[in-house]
Formats: structure tokens, C-alpha cells, sequence
């Protein structure tokens, strides 16, 4: 399965701090799927330059721009 292949998985999605100081992603998929993320600060900064990176990618071929910018 790819990025842009479909899926029929519901998820929820849960983002936050844990007391060991790191930054926990937390999946719970059907199925009694639960997959813990855990990130030290700097790796999740780099996840959300990604995210942000993603979503005006996402943004420009939504909006019939074509190909999103590399950087």
C-alpha cells in the first residue's frame, strides 16, 4: 500500500506529549490496532515541517496547480 493507494481503515489519531518528554503519535485502528509513535521534540519538528510541506503540496494540486513545488 502506497501513498496515494485507498483505504477503507477508519482511524483516530491522537498527538500529545508523554512524561518521559518525548511526543507520542498515537493511531487506534478497526481491529484493536494501537500504534504508539514516540519522537524526541526535534524529530516531531521535523514531522511537522513535513506535514506542512505535505498539506501545500496537497493545496497547489487541489487547486489544478499541477505538480507541487519540490524543496
Amino acid at each position: 500500500m502506497g501513498i496515494n493507494s485507498p483505504s477503507d481503515i477508519a482511524a483516530n489519531l491522537q498527538i500529545g506529549p508523554t512524561d518521559a518528554g518525548m511526543v507520542r503519535i498515537f493511531i487506534e485502528a478497526e481491529g484493536g490496532i494501537d500504534l504508539p509513535l514516540d519522537f524526541d521534540p526535534e524529530e516531531a519538528e521535523e514531522i511537522a515541517e513535513e506535514l506542512r510541506a505535505a498539506a501545500e503540496a496537497a493545496r497547489a494540486l487541489g487547486a489544478g496547480g499541477g505538480k507541487p513545488k519540490k524543496r
